[in-house]
């Protein structure tokens, strides 16, 4: 037999924004209230600050935010496309793939409060565990290509 799992629907929503270095396993990461160009801006400097002096790539999808003509890029870093439909590619859904799989599923949360207390305690896990973000985010052809 099927195991039966309760279930729930609300429509509240928080956003993480994370960012990830597949050579060494660091990330940076946000959670905010919605999606937007000037969000995005924000993480964009809080990531730049956090990787300084480095230079970052970052694998973005298509999503407008991500190419608005007022997202405010910082000097040390590049925004590359990744191709239609093609999320596979990208690092950062990986890291999803583990909070969904080890801290979301099978829970009920009594309000988006509880759901972001869940991601952000998540994303601090992998913050502190480098070497297991890199086992889930190092791609051969991602590392080849930095190389």
């Amino acid at each position: 037999m099927r195991p039966q799992v309760a279930g729930q629907l609300v429509r509240e929503y928080l956003y993480a924004y994370v960012a990830v270095s597949p050579s060494d396993g660091r990330m940076s990461s946000l959670v905010l209230p919605w999606v937007d160009t000037q969000l995005m801006s924000l993480f964009l400097a809080h990531t730049a600050a956090q990787f300084a002096p480095e230079h970052c790539v970052l694998f973005l999808d298509g999503a407008g935010w991500h190419k608005a003509h007022q997202l405010s890029l910082p000097s040390n870093m590049r925004l590359l496309p990744l191709p239609p439909y093609s999320p596979e590619l990208n690092p950062a859904e990986h890291v999803w793939d583990y909070v969904r799989e080890n801290d979301m599923r099978n829970r009920i949360f009594d309000d988006l409060d509880e759901v972001m207390d869940s991601v952000s305690t998540s994303l601090h896990r992998l913050h502190q565990q480098p070497e297991t973000l890199r086992s889930m985010i190092a791609f051969p052809w991602i590392l080849e290509a930095a190389a």
